[in-house]
């Protein structure tokens, strides 16, 4: 048991000052956008070095609707008597319950207290959120802190108070700011350099618990076992060789909320019922220290990132927290600045153009400016809601990434009165990129990727996109290019001879653009393909084995990183042969329409072999579903009938149960249909999406790796950061080209280190069997060169044994290919 805290009390002297600098920004000669900006680095909960917190909200409704003397506003504080263990998936604790009125001023609710309590590494802070009392209709709002430092218990409970300036003190990785090294100082605040490749991460399925404990345990194992020259696994291999790390959206997600919409329970859940007030109203008088229990249950959300409510998206997902501390993904960062193999940088990915529907309830409507396809779209053009977007992401790189990629550029729009036009908010993404990092007292701007296809979804925009429109208003910055995207799909027979034009655009264009195959979008569409299409069957003899080797092919990673202009990325459960889908476990009104369209992933993702292994399709065997088989055949059922019901559950459910007279021997399958009502075909898409999640969890994969791939990829990215200067685009006396016959897809090139007023030291010659049969390959007639002089930088698989003599004529196979290198003589000076 804690010691009881002091009674939390509005300190009126403190609260006047910060009243008196907000009025002195409003009235500086800012413009009114940068006085928004100005002011809302003060929003939320902020405790400072003398004992006093300042609290503020932004709540635009409350400052029109009613009348002050209609109105109550008031901060419930939660503050632990007894100790919290983050770790427990639930638990009752002891609350110290304090009510205290605010003070409105303007759109903005504040207050400066006394006595509220700072979390850390070891202990919880105190949990607070607004109250807003309508006493003309009696209601009573919850006002969230839309940019909160901690929110360990989800975006439906009440923000944490956190000690952020100590954890930035404190930090393991502060020398790494100051290295001025690392940052391109042509401006007068640098940013950060690019990095040579990538390895994008999906924390919650890249290791066993899915946490950044676990991920932070695994690097500091590689930096250690690196640094001592022991040797990898093929798994840990996997991990090293790349000077960046991208991570998938790490915000919190939306909530699947606990029990039903009609009973719901939270993850912090109190009995307002049970706290005994006395003669006092809480939300009418002040109250103190009343002790009230509140359960506290651990987060279990699994989605795969880019399903956000944007509450909360200055912060982590709690779900990927072991500890549920801000701490755990500092230490994670830290650890990658501290790599025994040189610094790892982080990267963000920011998913800010759209917002799910769940964060209507949640937020303020200014928020928003209209529906979407995702559910809501941003409304940008707010200067206060902008100035808060823009806090939200500071406070977010402010735990020490180097670097983010910026989600869905095409989604920033605006409707422009003055031109009548829809238009792209281009001035923001700009914008995003230019945000100041502040840690130690150094300043960084962050290196920067967009993605951005526009004009989607505009019929036929992935032949329109150029995919140039942000770098060429940003030069330093990279775009993901139009062989990474959506559509990116070489399972399919044909496809690189019909990505052609893309591919040449990527070789005399592609200095900024991010370059691979296999990333978290191309492997989600690939589980979506119609299994109608033409496959290319070389590349395996089952649609699991095509789908794993289309997208970590070594003729493609040796054309990626050892030929092609940009900067290659890859995907770890690419790498690992991992299953990839778009799974969520956070949608009840949503989540059977998003199963029924993932039926391909257990064509795609899913063998017999690896059905029957007790890890996978657990919820769902337990349903019933006692083979692949029947799953497929339910699935399919389930999809083809949600299309021509239009989404209606009720004639789902009837066409569903019909199915029992073809199951008489599955007793379990038939006490599922039996009862089958429309809660329990929820409870069935959840089943389904968590059993999915699991499927992709990347250490089921690690046994079944192949070393010598491993191994090859691993050169390959050796060799590209030995020679960074391939991240330049093509010259005039460069070549690449291909050969294509009905039967075959081959792709060869010459390139040189050459630039401008310097000359080549180094040439590079490439061959690689994209697609189809053997052919008797002979690079020295094909590229008319005398290969006397060359040698082999890298083989694929199967070909490392290539002696000299052998590189006139031999035979090339489908996923093949082979890299030679001549080192010219330098040029010598006069006399």
């Amino acid at each position: 048991m804690l010691n009881p805290q002091q009674s939390i009390c509005l300190d009126k002297a403190e609260t006047q000052q910060l009243i008196e600098w907000i009025d002195e920004v409003w009235h500086s000669d800012q413009t009114y956008f940068d006085q928004a900006r100005t002011i809302v680095r003060r929003l939320g909960a902020h405790y400072r070095s003398d004992g006093f917190t300042e609290v503020m909200f932004w709540a635009p409704e409350q400052s029109s609707k009613i009348i002050q003397t209609q109105r109550d506003l008031f901060l419930e504080v939660f503050t632990p008597v007894e100790a919290v263990d983050f770790r427990l998936p639930e638990q009752d604790i002891l609350f110290q319950y304090d009510c205290i009125p605010m003070v409105q001023h303007g759109e903005f609710v504040l207050g400066v207290l006394s006595g509220m309590v700072p979390g850390n590494r070891d202990r919880s802070g105190s949990f607070y959120w607004l109250r807003a009392r309508d006493n003309l209709n009696e209601t009573i709002k919850t006002i969230r802190d839309v940019a909160p430092y901690s929110l360990p218990y989800g975006i439906y409970s009440p923000a944490e108070l956190y000690d952020i300036e100590s954890l930035q003190q404190t930090r393991a990785d502060l020398d790494y700011f100051q290295d001025r090294d690392r940052l391109d100082t042509s401006s007068a605040i640098p940013r950060v350099k690019t990095p040579v490749n990538i390895l994008q991460i999906h924390v919650g399925t890249a290791t066993g618990s899915g946490t950044f404990e676990d991920l932070t345990q695994l690097y500091q194992r590689l930096s250690d076992k690196l640094a001592n020259h022991e040797p990898l696994t093929a798994a840990e291999e996997n991990f090293v060789g790349f000077d960046a790390v991208q991570l998938l959206p790490t915000e919190p997600t939306i909530e699947y909320r606990l029990g039903t919409p009609e009973h719901e329970r939270n993850l912090f859940e109190l009995d307002r019922c049970l706290i005994d007030f006395g003669p006092a109203d809480p939300l009418t008088a002040e109250l103190a220290g009343i002790p009230v229990q509140v359960t506290l249950r651990r987060p279990h959300t699994q989605n795969w990132g880019y399903d956000t409510p944007i509450i909360g998206a200055s912060t982590t997902s709690p779900s990927l927290l072991a500890s549920l501390r801000p701490d755990e993904v500092v230490d994670f960062i830290a650890t990658l600045h501290n790599f025994s193999q040189g610094p790892i940088q982080v990267i963000y990915d920011l998913v800010y153009g759209h917002s799910d529907n769940q964060a209507l309830e949640l937020i303020s409507a200014t928020f928003f400016s209209g529906p979407n396809m995702y559910g809501q779209d941003i409304n940008h053009q707010h200067p206060i809601v902008r100035a808060i977007l823009l806090e939200m992401q500071r406070r977010k790189i402010n735990t020490g990434v180097d670097g983010i990629r910026i989600d869905g550029g095409q989604d920033f729009r605006f409707f422009n009165p003055l031109s009548g036009k829809m238009e792209y908010d281009n001035a923001y993404l700009l914008a995003m990129s230019d945000v100041v990092q502040e840690i130690g007292g150094a300043q960084r701007l962050m290196f920067t990727i967009f993605e951005d296809g526009r004009p989607w979804p505009e019929e036929g925009w992935e032949e329109k996109s150029t995919y140039r429109e942000l770098i060429d208003l940003r030069p330093e910055a990279f775009q993901w290019g139009p062989l990474i995207f959506a559509h990116n799909t070489p399972a399919i027979k044909g496809f690189w001879d019909r990505k052609w034009d893309r591919i040449t655009q990527v070789m005399v264009m592609g200095d900024r653009w991010i370059t691979g195959c296999g990333n978290h979008d191309t492997l989600r569409r690939g589980t979506q393909l119609p299994t109608e299409n033409a496959i290319n069957v070389g590349l395996g003899q089952t649609l699991p084995e095509v789908i794993k080797n289309a997208y970590d092919n070594p003729a493609t990673q040796l054309w990626v990183y050892g030929f092609s202009p940009g900067l290659p990325m890859d995907f770890l459960n690419t790498l690992m042969g991992a299953s990839w889908g778009f799974f969520r476990n956070t949608d009840y009104r949503y989540g059977v329409k998003v199963v029924a369209e993932e039926k391909g992933f257990l064509d795609w993702r899913v063998t017999e072999a690896q059905y029957e292994q007790p890890h996978t399709f657990r919820r769902l065997k337990q349903s019933g579903f006692s083979s692949l088989g029947l799953l497929k055949h339910y699935m399919g059922v389930l999809a083809d009938t949600m299309t021509s019901t239009d989404y209606d559950l009720e004639q789902v459910v009837a066409v569903c149960q019909s199915e029992i007279a073809q199951q008489p021997d599955n007793q379990v399958l038939r006490h599922f249909l039996e009862d089958l009502d429309i809660s329990h075909l929820r409870d069935f898409a959840m089943a389904f999406m968590e059993d999915m999640h699991e499927h992709c969890r990347v250490v089921h994969y690690q046994a079944d790796l192949d070393p010598a791939k491993v191994h090859f990829n691993a050169q390959l990215r050796q060799y590209r950061r030995q020679n960074p200067w391939l991240l330049n685009r093509l010259t005039a006396s460069d070549r690449f080209n291909h050969i294509h016959d009905p039967g075959r897809t081959l792709f060869l090139g010459l390139r040189s280190d050459a630039t401008e007023g310097q000359p080549a030291q180094k040439r590079l010659a490439l061959l690689t069997h994209m697609e189809g049969d053997p052919i008797m390959a002979t690079l020295g007639d094909w590229l008319q060169l005398d290969l006397e002089n060359w040698q082999v930088a890298i083989a694929t698989p199967g070909l490392e044994s290539l002696r000299p003599e052998q590189l006139n004529q031999f035979e090339l196979a489908q996923g093949q290919g082979i890299l030679l290198e001549e080192s010219l003589p330098s040029p010598q000076g006069p006399g």
